[in-house]
């Protein structure tokens, strides 16, 4: 391999200096001043054009002349390009003869050059133009600035001589007013002092007014020049304060104005002497209800809130603004400041609501009476209103049973006067419903079937006429029926206390059939008469009042409440209160169906206008406004709300509210979500389902109201894992696709005997199952056999009943058990048997146990689980 180094030869190499063209800058440095006296070095460069062999060398740059005012730019005539001109060979350097396309490329490039010098003379010459003529107006602008602060000057010093001038006049005025009123003696004196010298003459003859006027002292000392008041100098522009900054340049020509501080402040110190001065206190009557806040209450003095907290912390409070004091304190806290209290409680918002004043006896009319009809439920009460309205209420009914309040009006066919019926339901779990109808009555028909006699709810209707202090009559139905006994009806009544006119008493009773029409005329008759007994009348000229016999929420029409009128009109557009809801009378629908305008006493109609339904049972009223009407609900509502909280917190106070509570704090909760079609019909169901609770196991209602399932019922119910019951009424699409998802099972009802019973066995499964023993049989250990792998084995004989295989055995040692658990093995002989009776022997093992002595008993049982129900 031959070696390719040569040490004895010189290597190539090239210098250290870089070959480069240099840049066609000019360099310099400039100091750039800035605010606050900070200044800063700038480098600048300054491009120069490319000069090609030949091109003329740029003449120096003249100073530019100052600008002559001009009447109008000048114009600018584009100069001719210059013909190209062959590049001259500098001497001394030798260059390469260029190809033709070499000089063609440099000919175009230097045709773009000189284009490009062109445009760059044209531009540079429009802007020197464009800039004289901005220099030429802006002459233009400053020699009439000039001018209009010239001819401002002139004005004022004119105005200052004339001034000056009006002074000197009036001093001369006054100079010979005070000669003219001077003593004789004055006179005298004036008399014998020489002359004064006469005014300076001007050169022009006339008086000058501006020389010095000379006074000569009395004593005869010289005369001294008066110097004239000197003149106001004249106000200049305002001195520009503060630093320059970029807002004060740009609003440098804006007027500067006085700030709302500063008139502020001004305002201030010129009401501040009569601030000083004290003021005469105004003493109010202040309203106090039963709580109330501080604020609120400093609001109602006029006076501070800082004042009441000190008072307060005088007394050892310590208090803020926002918090709520008693009634007392903010008494002694008013009167403490001066003021007057008036002390008022939050119930009298409901003053003046019902029985404001007594109708007078040329006010009022005859008006229909209020019939209830009562009784045992399947007793034939709708049945005997239907033969009197000539309507099929029943067919409606599901199961046949009335489970609504209803009220209607019948004309008598004798008297052709108008008798309104209210139809009570006769179920156990509707007792509410029947006292409301007791309470609104004027007479209680009480229906009792013939063929069956006084029932559990026949009495109860009883208690409740006797409650309502309203008269009675018994109708006795029922009578077509062969096995019918009216006479028992009559005897069984007397019981409790209703003795019927037959039997010697006051207690009209008519005998009637509601299938067959029998003797219908006879009890429209009697409660007729007994009206007229009554002299029913009161003022329809009045403003309504009335109770609400049942409510629902309607899908299409929202809520809805039927409403018994008792006294006054109830007009379309009236502003109502019942309960906690009000709103304003919408329409007003009869028993029939109809739309009416009014509705007058003893007339129930549907009344629709509620912003919710209220509850059945609230009494109706009608209110001058909107304002009074939601003071009342909100007052009501604020009762509700606090009624429902202690409910919910276990009403802690008395002993046995403890006791009951500890009691129930272990119970098993059933969870339920309940809508119902109407507002009675919720409240029978509550009151049965809580009937039904023990101190085991209880219903929890997590939410019960009027209306059809929605989408929040379900998902309330899905959060606590509840059941959903709808009483007569439906879920929509979106309610019960999420039901069905969701796995909550909705179930439907129409009759409260099936809901009541189907909850009552779901509740049944809550409760613990009852354990029970069956004894098998007793068998005595004779031997203890110790086998291998096994354990111990015990040699029994079985003295009574029989032994079975896996049932549950005790040890009983001298009387005394020492084990409880279950037979394992079972053997006798050789083979595991299932049982083993009386007198016979068998090998027994026991399940985790093997201490087993001779002589041990082996009590041997079945335990059975019975299954509880309510």
């Amino acid at each position: 391999m031959a070696d390719t180094k040569n040490p004895g030869d010189k290597p190539l190499s090239v210098g250290a200096k870089t070959l480069s063209l240099k840049p066609r800058t000019e360099t310099g440095v400039v100091r750039q001043s800035f605010s606050h006296g900070r200044t800063k070095q700038v480098v600048v460069e300054k491009k120069t054009k490319r000069r090609l062999a030949g091109d003329p060398a740029p003449a120096p740059e003249a100073a530019p002349a100052a600008p002559a005012p001009v009447a109008a730019p000048p114009k600018v005539t584009p100069r001719a390009p210059e013909p190209a001109r062959p590049p001259a060979r500098k001497s001394g350097v030798v260059l390469q003869t260029l190809t033709e396309d070499e000089q063609s490329a440099r000919a175009s490039a230097l045709a773009d050059a000189r284009l490009r010098e062109e445009e760059e003379r044209r531009a540079a010459e429009a802007e020197a133009a464009r800039r004289n003529t901005k220099e030429f107006k802006e002459q233009q602008e400053r020699e009439a600035a000039e001018a209009r602060k010239k001819a401002e000057e002139e004005r004022h010093r004119a105005e200052e001589e004339a001034k000056a001038r009006a002074e000197r006049e009036a001093n001369k005025r006054n100079e010979a007013a005070a000669k003219a009123a001077a003593p004789a003696t004055t006179a005298r004196t004036t008399a014998a002092t020489p002359p004064a010298r006469p005014a300076a003459v001007a050169a022009d003859g006339s008086d000058d007014d501006e020389a010095p006027r000379m006074v000569r002292r009395p004593g005869g000392g010289p005369a001294r020049p008066v110097i004239a008041p000197k003149p106001a100098a004249k106000p200049g522009p305002a001195k520009q304060r503060g630093r320059l900054t970029l807002s004060t340049a740009l609003n440098a020509d804006d007027v500067r104005e006085r700030s709302i501080a500063s008139f502020r402040r001004r305002t201030q110190r010129l009401k501040g002497h009569a601030s000083n001065e004290p003021k005469e206190k105004l003493i109010r009557e202040v309203t106090i209800p039963e709580a109330i806040t501080i604020q609120e209450l400093a609001n109602r003095m006029a006076e501070r809130a800082v004042d009441i907290i000190r008072l307060l912390m005088k007394q050892g409070a310590m208090h803020k603004i926002t918090d709520v004091i008693d009634a007392d304190t903010a008494q002694l806290i008013a009167e403490e400041m001066g003021h007057t209290v008036k002390r008022v409680a939050a119930s009298d918002v409901e003053e003046g609501l019902f029985d404001v004043a007594e109708d007078h006896a040329s006010d009022t009319t005859p008006r229909p009476p209020v019939v209830t009809v009562m009784g045992h439920v399947d007793h034939g009460k709708t049945s005997l209103l239907d033969a009197l309205r000539h309507a099929n209420v029943v067919s409606g009914e599901a199961g046949g049973i009335t489970q609504h309040i209803g009220a209607y009006q019948v004309t008598s066919p004798e008297s052709g006067k108008k008798i309104t019926f209210i139809d009570t339901p006769g179920h156990a779990a509707f007792t509410a419903m029947r006292a409301r109808g007791a309470k609104v009555t004027d007479i209680v028909i009480l229906v009792v079937a013939a063929d069956d006699g006084v029932m559990p709810q026949t009495i109860e209707a009883i208690n409740h006429a006797k409650a309502a202090k309203v008269p009675m009559i018994v109708a006795i139905n029922k009578i077509d029926k062969p096995d019918a006994k009216p006479e028992r009806v009559r005897t069984e009544l007397l019981q409790y206390e209703v003795q019927v006119e037959s039997f010697g008493g006051e207690v009209v009773d008519v005998e009637v059939s509601a299938k067959n029409k029998t003797n219908l005329d006879k009890l429209l008759e009697m409660i007729a008469l007994q009206a007229e007994l009554l002299d029913l009348k009161t003022n329809p000229d009045r403003p309504a009042e009335g109770t609400v016999i049942e409510a629902k929420l309607d899908r299409g029409r929202g809520p809805v409440a039927t409403v018994l009128v008792q006294r006054g009109t109830l007009r379309v557009g009236d502003i109502i209160v019942a309960g906690a809801e009000m709103g304003r009378v919408r329409a007003l629908i009869n028993d029939q169906g109809q739309t009416i305008q009014e509705a007058g006493p003893s007339v129930p109609v549907e009344v629709l206008g509620f912003n919710g339904p209220p509850e059945a049972g609230d009494r109706l009223a009608v209110v001058e406004n909107e304002a009074r009407a939601r003071q009342v609900t909100d007052y009501r509502a604020h009762q509700k709300r606090e009624k429902s909280a202690a409910s919910n917190a276990g009403m802690r106070g008395s002993l046995e509210q403890m006791m009951s509570q500890l009691k129930t704090t272990g119970r098993k909760d059933f969870p339920l979500v309940i809508k119902a079609d109407v507002q009675g019909s919720l409240e029978a169901i509550l009151g049965s389902l809580e009937k039904l609770g023990t101190d085991e196991v209880a219903a929890r209602i997590l939410h019960a109201g009027v209306g059809g399932i929605s989408e929040s019922d379900v998902t309330l119910a899905e959060g606590f894992n509840a059941a959903i019951i709808g009483f007569s009424v439906r879920a929509n699409k979106e309610a019960a696709a999420l039901a069905k998802r969701d796995g909550i099972e909705i179930r439907y009802y129409n009759i409260i005997y099936d809901l009541v019973d189907d909850v009552k066995k779901a509740m049944s499964g809550l409760l613990a199952p009852t354990l029970r023993e069956t004894m098998l049989g007793n068998a005595q250990i004779l031997e203890v056999f110790n086998i291998s792998k096994v354990g111990k084995i015990a040699g029994c004989r079985v003295t009574d009943g029989s032994v079975e295989r896996g049932a549950n055995v005790r040890l009983i040692r001298d009387n005394v058990v020492v084990h409880e658990g279950k037979l394992s093995t079972l053997k006798r002989f050789k083979d595991e048997v299932k049982e083993v009776q009386s007198g016979q022997e068998c090998g027994m093992a026991f399940e985790n146990y093997q201490d087993m002595r001779v002589g041990d008993v082996i009590e041997c049982y079945r335990v059975e689980t019975i299954q509880r129900s309510l």
